[in-house]
């Protein structure tokens, strides 16, 4: 696949619109790291900067693939998740970059668009490893933040954007929907490496005696669904700001604590967690590294640029995989 990315004069009407008719733009930098929209800094002849966000399809390096039709994080990505999930996360006093303009009608370009507050370069990731005491106030306050996304507390599990449609089903529990997508990926992953399919009988066996030792639950929290240091800026004034934040979901806490466990290490304890379930938490982690397999081998059979990347990862989590069973 070919594939055209913005320049400065396709951003033109929608600056001349955002800013007025003296504004220029000085340059349109496609910033590296996504893989579901494409992500510039806009920069006009004033030395304003804003983010751009582009949902269109040849932003898109994923390829379609089987999903279980209840699960709240596949292909979460969308103007509509991110506009849905931006406010919930405002009102419960969440800071992600502010949203400046929405643009889901194709005025400018033909895609979804939005403009977003620059809230710098500096990634929580690089701060732990160039400056680990300068993280300290930042990686608290996150962990304050995501205890108060935690604790707001909903009946219903799914997509905000789904549960205030009434389009959220609840037919079951969310242990069983992480089944499910657990060997989904299993069955994906194995068709493109042998060993998986070696031992495909033993690891859905560990999957469901992992499953099996999780207790029902009926209360869900707000998630961010797949945060990792690399998900959080820290403004200039030392704040984090979260993005990536289409996969936002009223589900199992755990799910994201098997996330920060595994992206955080170190620094993990820091964020000083809610009380989690030691069973579902186990479970899916499990769940997430058999994820980190099919996701990376299906990507890396597309143009993505930083395949290797990705085959190392898929590589990394099989090995994890293997050594449970």
């Amino acid at each position: 696949m070919s594939r055209m990315f913005l320049r400065p004069d396709d951003v033109r009407d929608l600056v001349a619109e955002q800013w007025g008719a003296d504004r220029r733009v000085a340059a349109l930098d496609r910033l590296t790291g996504g893989s579901k929209k494409g992500v510039y800094r806009l920069r006009l002849d004033d030395r304003t900067t804003v983010i751009l966000y582009v949902w269109a399809a040849g932003e898109n390096y994923w390829p379609p693939s089987p999903a279980v039709p209840d699960d709240p994080f596949t292909d979460a990505s969308g103007a509509e998740l991110f506009a849905a999930n931006h406010a919930v996360l405002t009102a419960v006093g969440v800071r992600t970059p502010d949203l400046l303009m929405l643009d889901r009608a194709g005025r400018h370009l033909q895609a979804d668009v939005a403009l977003v507050e620059d809230v710098g370069a500096m990634r929580l990731e690089a701060l732990l490893e160039q400056d680990p005491a300068a993280a300290a106030a930042p990686l608290a306050a996150l962990g304050d933040a995501l205890r108060r996304m935690h604790m707001t507390l909903s009946p219903r599990y799914g997509r905000i954007a789904a549960i205030a449609r009434g389009d959220a089903p609840q037919a079951r529990g969310t242990e069983d929907i992480i089944t499910d997508r657990a060997l989904g990926h299993l069955d994906a992953a194995a068709a493109r490496d042998a060993r998986l399919a070696d031992a495909h009988e033993r690891i859905t066996g560990h999957v469901r005696h992992l499953r099996n030792a999780v207790p029902a639950r009926e209360q869900y929290g707000l998630v961010h669904g797949e945060l990792g240091p690399d998900h959080v800026f820290v403004t200039p004034a030392g704040e984090p700001a979260m993005i990536d934040i289409e996969g936002l979901a009223y589900f199992d806490v755990e799910w994201d604590h098997a996330w920060l466990r595994m992206r955080f290490g170190d620094a993990y304890s820091a964020l000083r967690p809610v009380g989690l379930d030691p069973h579902r938490l186990e479970f899916y982690r499990y769940a997430q590294v058999l994820s980190l397999i099919e996701g990376p081998l299906r990507i890396a059979d597309t143009d993505f640029p930083n395949r290797r990347w990705m085959l190392d990862l898929a590589e990394w989590n099989i090995t994890k995989a293997l050594a449970e069973i």
